[in-house]
């Protein structure tokens, strides 16, 4: 009887804590601009996801050379077939930026041709109240 006593005491703090541990209302919409910028790139919309991206990464690199890089570090995966944000963090500083608020987003994504895949992307929450992804990294 006291294990039952024990097991549901466990079951109702376990049920009080998830509502405490909700994610962070910042995460779902730093995680949505990211997943609807990473759409583009998976259409190899490069044109697209250039203009979607934030003022530092169209500083970085120009329309044309993005229209020639996207394909060239995509295509070798394949078409996505599942991804998963695995962690999502927010910082006021970046190495080589100014200060600002930004968004470290890690993906795991599955592609056809390569099962255990990871995105990196960068956001930025710009002057207008927007978070624009300002960098990407595949592996």
């Amino acid at each position: 009887m006291r294990g039952v006593a024990r097991s549901l005491l466990l079951v109702a703090l376990l049920l009080a804590w998830a509502p405490a541990q909700a994610q962070d209302p910042r995460e779902i919409e730093v995680q949505n601009a990211a997943r609807q910028w990473l759409a583009l790139t998976d259409k190899l919309d490069a044109e697209g996801a250039w203009k979607a991206a934030g003022e530092k990464f169209r500083n970085n690199i120009s329309a044309a050379d993005w229209a020639k890089a996207l394909p060239t570090y995509r295509e070798p995966f394949g078409a996505v077939q599942q991804r998963a944000a695995i962690s999502t963090s927010f910082r006021n500083d970046l190495p080589g930026a100014p200060d600002g608020q930004y968004a470290l987003l890690q993906f795991r994504t599955a592609f056809a041709k390569k099962s255990e895949g990871h995105e990196s992307v960068t956001l930025e929450l710009e002057s207008d109240g927007k978070w624009r992804v300002i960098g990407y990294f595949i592996r």
